[in-house]
């Protein structure tokens, strides 16, 4: 195909691992199917992904373009998720002039198809606005699961009925958060304290809670949202999602990570990387060593952070446990930035435990010997997790981690959930209950079947296989 007939996608994510990862999954998706790909980072993530993989993985190839736009923050080079509700601020503040200048300047050069399309951020709607200033296509792509959807559409219906904001801190502590919720459609067994924690303020001004609500809501204006999600899984939800709010078409392409599996092993398009960290790989040798299915994998994600005590408690539990684990510590994972684990804890641990600062979790999550995740429950753990066939721990940190966790552990039966406020006990309880007792063995064989129906729904002439075909000729006019 020639170079200027090609259909050119520009891709805009926000700026966190989590929504980079299903991105770049996406845009390689569209490469293989012939498009031109302009994937766009923010300054303070493009600086990033050079120190973490070298200058060579932002080079791109002469049909697969990285670009970058400012975020509106200071100037920052640490290697670590930026503060969000700044971040989330100055974005909806700052960048639609930027991205629309950018989306000018691909327009105006020389050897590069016009832009036929923009696929957004589902928490940056500007891309909405500037691709509809320049008479551009655009589709949003909703990075957390439908669920997180219907629950942050509903942030309005919190207002109305005098919920949010709450009069005081008591909320907290006084059974509030425990109170049933029987109002959003599709959702049954659900409280307070599942819905995406931004609704978790006194401030009728709180910058999360608003822009999470305007932003979902500003979805209903683009004509089409793809979704990393597949329809067993959370087929109610979307189909009230499409008729309460008469939504605009609606394409589930996920689990992603299948689906990516049809782009070729020799392609070029391989070699890019969108992982924000560096990985440690010997951890693989060490699974090896392993019994199948013996091992608790710990990660709480790029951006959770605890308490130290949490820490060590989590320590604790996890050694006395008595099982081998493989936990990913990053530096920041403790508020105070210490992440130190005491010498006589180390000592405990030494023989069955393995601490390392980033991963390759797809592999990991693959590996015979991994027999549980002790996990944020954000979307893309939850999904690599439900993918491999792994049953969860769930400690839930904020925003649709909350949603996430109730769902794998009521809805799917695939999850064991933690109290926030931790204690070794009865983190050791917990771990041993999923990895030797009966618990335990049905959530893995329901693991299992989510797997069966997640590999089917990305099978040739599956549901989302199908729905990614059909999302690009009528929602990006693509036609071979």
């Amino acid at each position: 195909m020639d170079c200027n007939t090609k259909p050119h996608a520009v891709l805009i994510p926000f700026p966190a691992q989590g929504h980079v990862i299903p991105f770049m999954n996406l845009a390689k998706l569209l490469h293989s199917h012939g498009f031109h790909i302009t994937f766009v980072n923010t300054e303070f993530n493009h600086r990033r992904l050079v120190r973490a993989k070298g200058p060579e993985s932002v080079k791109g190839l002469p049909d697969f373009w990285f670009k970058t736009i400012p975020d509106g923050m200071p100037h920052s080079d640490q290697d670590a998720t930026q503060d969000v509700p700044m971040l989330c601020d100055m974005i909806k503040k700052t960048c639609l002039g930027p991205f629309k200048e950018l989306l000018c300047r691909l327009n105006s050069s020389d050897g590069v198809p016009p832009v036929s399309c923009v696929i957004g951020d589902g928490v940056m709607t500007f891309a909405i606005k500037a691709a509809m200033d320049l008479g551009i296509p655009e589709v949003q792509f909703w990075t957390f699961p439908a669920c997180a959807l219907m629950c942050f559409l509903h942030y309005r219906e919190f207002i109305k009925r005098g919920i949010v904001p709450f009069k005081d801190d008591n909320y907290l502590t006084d059974g509030t958060l425990e109170k049933s919720i029987d109002w959003i459609p599709a959702m049954s067994n659900l409280r307070y304290k599942d819905i995406p924690s931004f609704i978790r303020t006194t401030d009728p001004n709180d910058i999360m809670f608003n822009i999470a609500m305007d932003e979902a809501e500003n979805n209903l204006s683009s004509p089409a949202i793809i979704m990393n999600t597949f329809d067993a899984l959370e087929h109610k939800v979307i189909e009230a999602i499409a008729s309460k709010f008469d939504y605009p078409n609606i394409y589930t392409i996920g689990p992603l990570p299948l689906l990516a599996r049809y782009v070729p092993d020799d392609s070029p398009i391989q070699s890019l990387n969108s992982s924000l960290w560096m990985s440690d790989s010997s951890c693989l040798k060490w699974l090896d060593q392993k019994e199948e299915g013996s091992v608790i994998y710990v990660n709480y994600g790029s951006i959770t952070t605890m308490t130290d005590q949490h820490f060590i408690e989590f320590a604790w539990g996890l050694a006395r446990s008595m099982q081998p684990f493989l936990w990913v510590v990053r530096p920041n994972v403790t508020m105070g930035n210490s992440a130190v684990l005491p010498g006589e804890l180390l000592e405990e641990i030494k023989d069955r435990g393995m601490l390392v600062s980033w991963c390759a979790q797809e592999k990991v999550l693959a590996h015979r010997s991994v027999g549980a995740f002790l996990s944020h429950c954000g979307w893309n753990s939850t999904t690599e997790s439900i993918l491999e066939g792994v049953p969860l721990i769930c400690w839930p940190f904020f925003s649709d981690q909350l949603t996430n966790c109730r769902f794998a552990c009521t809805e799917w039966g695939i999850g064991m959930e933690i109290n926030h406020d931790v204690k070794r006990n009865e983190v050791e309880v917990v771990v041993k209950e999923m990895m030797q007792g009966e618990k335990g063995k049905e959530m893995r064989r329901n693991a299992r079947e989510w797997k069966r129906k997640a590999k089917e729904a990305t099978e040739i002439g599956g549901l989302s296989y199908n729905n990614f075909q059909r999302f690009i000729k009528e929602a990006l006019h693509y036609h071979t």
